[in-house]
């Protein structure tokens, strides 16, 4: 979303939210991807320029990089664990490309409906206590002022300073008003997710994510150790992958999904060879 880099994020406590430390343009900014700064904030100094340092930071609001994640991963490890499931209970081949198929399908939409509800409901809650904030301005608008003057006084500025600040602010009710939201809601009004990318971006992401494992099945090659083999690649890749987005290790991250996948996989194959084995 554009300008989210540069956007202060408070918290409901009124005061601003940790900021992360300035990265390194020759190291964390290479493979930056769609909702990360890229350019250096102007009022980062010359010397930090030279050495290459930028103040811009990644888009932390969201946006598409959590639903998408969070579905492609939900998508793997579910059809995965369930095609260990069906599979360890000794099913046909066909069954498990049936089972795999109806999982993917009614995964992705019901991830998609449910990502978009989500975020639709949160924005909505936001807009009602936005309309709230907006009343109170309209009247109340001396006391508005003085609380938003004792933000400033929050932040440092001495009791004269704030109250300019505070004065100068009330002049323009949006930003009166966005101001206000940010401190008391610590959201920006004007800078919230879409429901449709959020919704499109988890359904996607779970499609793809619960294909993988199906891909030896639908390509006729139908052995469960082939499907493992392909789910533990793309776990310990896609870990790597947000990892480096992040700004974790992508080693330690790839190596943490595979573990939790791992363990769902095995639970799963587990009870279903206990279910499926055969009866006397």
């Amino acid at each position: 979303m554009p300008g989210a880099a540069t956007v202060v994020v408070v918290q409901r406590s009124g005061r601003p939210a940790p900021r992360t430390r300035g990265r390194s343009l020759e190291g964390d900014n290479r493979g930056v991807s769609a909702e990360q700064s890229q350019e250096p904030s102007e009022a980062t100094g010359a010397a930090a320029l030279r050495a290459g340092w930028s103040h811009g930071h990644r888009d932390v609001s969201g946006g598409w990089l959590r639903p998408t994640v969070f579905g492609a991963v939900d998508g793997l490890v579910t059809n995965a664990s369930l095609i260990a499931g069906v599979g360890g209970g000794g099913v046909s081949a066909r069954a498990i490309v049936l089972t795999g198929v109806a999982a993917l399908v009614a995964g992705a939409f019901s991830m998609g409906t449910g990502e978009y509800i989500s975020v639709t409901n949160q924005n909505e809650l936001v807009h009602a206590e936005v309309a709230l904030e907006r009343q109170m301005l309209a009247r109340f608008p001396a006391a508005e002022q003085d609380e938003l003057a004792g933000y400033f006084r929050n932040y440092g500025a001495d009791p004269d300073t704030a109250a300019r600040m505070a004065a100068a602010v009330s002049q323009d009710p949006g930003t009166a008003l966005r101001v206000h939201t940010r401190e008391e809601l610590g959201v920006d009004p004007q800078e919230l997710p879409s429901p449709l990318l959020a919704g499109v971006a988890s359904l996607l992401a779970f499609s793809f994510g619960a294909l993988l494992p199906l891909l030896p099945y639908l390509l006729g090659f139908p052995v469960l150790a082939a499907t493992l083999v392909i789910t533990a690649v793309a776990l310990v890749t896609g870990g790597a992958a947000v990892g480096r987005l992040t700004g974790r290790s992508p080693v330690r991250s790839g190596l943490r999904q595979l573990a939790l996948g791992s363990l769902a996989i095995a639970v799963t194959f587990t009870i279903g060879s206990l279910i499926g084995g055969p009866t006397s």
